[in-house]
C-alpha cells in the first residue's frame, strides 16, 4: 500500500463525513504521520504550530474511528489502515479477523453519504440545548490530544456516567473539557455547564437545568425529573469548581454539611440507568470515585499532569529555546503558570529565558494568588506535613515524616493521602517510597514561611 492510495481513501473518509476533501494541511498531516513523523516535524514542513498541526490529527482520527468503526489514532493509524488491506481501483476494505466480509468501498461510500445524510437531516430537526454561558470561551489549546481521545472515548463509546476531571489550579481542566465540547457539541441533545461558585445549591443547579430544558417539576420532584431528563435524551452535564463543597481547612473531599446532598446525587447518577453523562471539575478527588470501583461502576477519573509543550514559548517568540525545558520543569508545566512567566519574560526580559532564569526564583502575584487560595484549603496536618518536607531540601520517606512531626501514624497517613487527592506532593518510588514537593511549591512555602516571619518581627 503506497501513501497514493492512503491519501486517496482518507479523502473518501473525509468527504463522507464531512462533505469536504481533503485540504493541504490534512494531506500533509496524515503523510507525515504515515511515515513516522513527530507532529512537531510535520508543524515545520506546512509552516504551522504543532498544537494546530495536532488539532487537525485529532479531527481526523475522529472522522476515520467514526466510519470504519476502529478506534484510530496517530499511534494505530498505518497499522489500522494495513490491517484492514486498502487498496485502489476501486478501494476496497478487506478486515482479515472477517475475510468473507468484503466491502467495495465505492459501495460503501454510497452507504455512509446516505446515512450520514440522513443523520444530518434527523440532527437538523431535533431541538439541541446548550447552555454554555458559564463556560470559558478556548482562544488557545496546547496538547492534551491523548487526554482528549480518552475522553471522547469514554463518554462517546463508552457512555460513562460519572467523570471527574483532577487536577491543580491552572493544569487546563476546564479547558480541556470546553475544548471537547467545541468539537462534539453536536453529539449531545443537551449540553449545559454549570459552576458550584455561582450555583452553590444542588437545589438550584436542578432548578437551573429543568426551567432551561422546559421540564415540569415540583419542588418535591426534581431529583427524579432531572433523572428522567437524563434517561429521555442523551444529556451532557458540566459542574465546575467541586471544591468549593468541600470543607475548607481539613482533608480533601470532605463534604459541607449544608452540601451533603451531593453525595447521595452523585450516587444516584452511577445506579440508575440513563444515557447521559456527568462530569466533574475538580481540584480535589470527591468520597465517589473513591469508593465506586471503575470495574464494576461507570465510572471515570482523568488526572491532569503538567504538559511537555512550548507551543506557548514559541507563540510568543520567546528566545534561548534550549532553555524552554527547564522553565516547564521549573513552574510544572502548568499551562496557567507558564502562560503568566512567559508574558513577563516577553514585556520585562525582552524575551530571553535564560536572563530570566539567571534571576532568583520568580512566583509572580498571579501565580502567588493562585497557591494562596490552594494552600488556604489545607488542613493543619497538611500545613506541618508540607514545611516538613520543605525543611530537609530532599525526598523524605514516611518514616523520617513520623520522627520529625508530632502526629500519630493515623494522622500522618490521612495527611499525606489528602495531599496526594490534591495533587500537591509527588512519589518518588525506590527502596522505599519517598515525597517530594515540586521547585515551585518549595520556593513558595519557603517565601511564606519568610513572609509571617516578618510579619511577626
Amino acid at each position: 500500500m503506497d501513501i497514493k492510495e492512503v491519501l486517496q481513501f482518507a479523502d473518501e473518509l473525509v468527504f463522507v463525513q464531512t462533505g469536504k476533501h481533503l485540504d493541504d494541511i490534512q494531506d500533509t498531516v496524515i503523510q507525515g504521520v504515515w511515515e513516522g513523523h513527530t507532529y512537531e516535524k510535520i508543524a515545520a514542513q506546512c509552516h504551522r504550530s504543532e498544537s494546530h498541526v495536532r488539532d487537525v490529527g485529532y479531527k481526523l482520527w475522529q472522522v476515520f474511528s467514526e466510519q470504519l468503526h476502529e478506534d484510530i489514532n496517530k499511534r494505530n493509524f498505518r497499522s489500522t489502515l494495513s490491517r484492514l488491506q486498502v487498496t485502489s481501483s476501486p478501494v476496497i476494505i478487506q478486515n482479515n479477523h472477517h475475510q468473507n466480509n468484503t466491502h467495495n468501498f465505492n459501495c460503501y461510500s454510497s452507504y455512509k453519504t446516505k446515512d450520514y445524510d440522513e443523520n444530518k437531516q434527523n440532527n437538523d430537526n431535533q431541538t439541541s440545548l446548550h447552555d454554555l454561558t458559564l463556560s470559558p470561551k478556548i482562544s488557545q489549546f496546547y496538547g492534551r490530544e491523548t487526554e482528549l481521545q480518552t475522553l471522547s472515548n469514554w463518554l462517546i463509546n463508552q457512555n460513562n456516567r460519572l467523570i471527574s476531571i483532577l487536577g491543580q489550579p491552572g493544569i487546563g481542566k476546564t479547558t480541556l473539557v470546553k475544548y471537547f465540547i467545541d468539537i462534539n457539541l453536536s453529539k449531545f441533545d443537551v449540553v449545559i455547564w454549570k459552576s458550584i461558585k455561582l450555583s452553590h445549591s444542588l437545589d438550584n443547579i436542578l432548578t437551573e437545568i429543568l426551567t432551561f430544558t422546559n421540564y415540569e417539576y415540583t419542588e418535591n420532584n426534581k431529583l427524579t425529573q432531572f433523572l428522567n431528563l437524563l434517561n429521555h435524551k442523551k444529556c451532557l452535564i458540566i459542574i465546575d469548581d467541586i471544591q468549593e463543597i468541600f470543607i475548607s481547612g481539613q482533608f480533601a473531599g470532605q463534604y459541607q454539611p449544608e452540601c451533603k446532598e451531593y453525595k447521595t446525587f452523585f450516587t444516584k447518577i452511577v445506579e440508575i440507568e440513563h444515557q447521559s453523562s456527568l462530569i466533574l471539575i475538580s481540584q480535589e478527588k470527591c468520597q465517589e470515585m473513591l469508593s465506586l470501583d471503575e470495574e464494576l461502576y461507570p465510572v471515570k477519573c482523568l488526572e491532569l499532569s503538567g504538559l511537555n509543550n512550548t507551543d506557548i514559548f514559541r507563540s510568543l517568540k520567546l528566545q534561548d529555546e534550549e532553555s524552554w525545558k527547564k522553565l516547564i520543569d521549573l513552574y510544572m508545566g502548568n499551562p496557567l503558570y507558564l502562560q503568566n512567566i512567559s508574558n513577563v519574560i516577553k514585556k520585562i526580559f525582552q524575551g530571553s529565558v535564560t536572563d530570566f532564569l539567571n534571576e532568583d526564583f520568580i512566583i509572580t502575584e498571579d501565580i502567588k494568588s493562585q497557591l494562596d487560595e490552594l494552600f488556604n484549603r489545607l488542613s493543619p496536618i497538611e500545613k506541618q506535613i508540607i514545611s516538613t518536607i520543605c525543611e530537609f531540601y530532599q525526598p523524605v520517606s514516611r518514616e523520617k515524616l513520623k520522627e520529625t512531626l508530632s502526629l500519630s501514624s493515623t494522622e500522618l497517613i490521612n495527611g499525606l493521602q489528602s495531599l496526594k487527592r490534591r495533587y500537591l506532593i509527588t512519589n518518588v518510588e525506590g527502596e522505599k517510597t519517598l515525597f517530594d514537593l515540586s521547585i515551585l511549591l518549595r520556593e513558595y512555602v519557603k517565601i511564606s514561611s519568610a513572609n509571617k516571619q516578618k510579619e511577626h518581627e
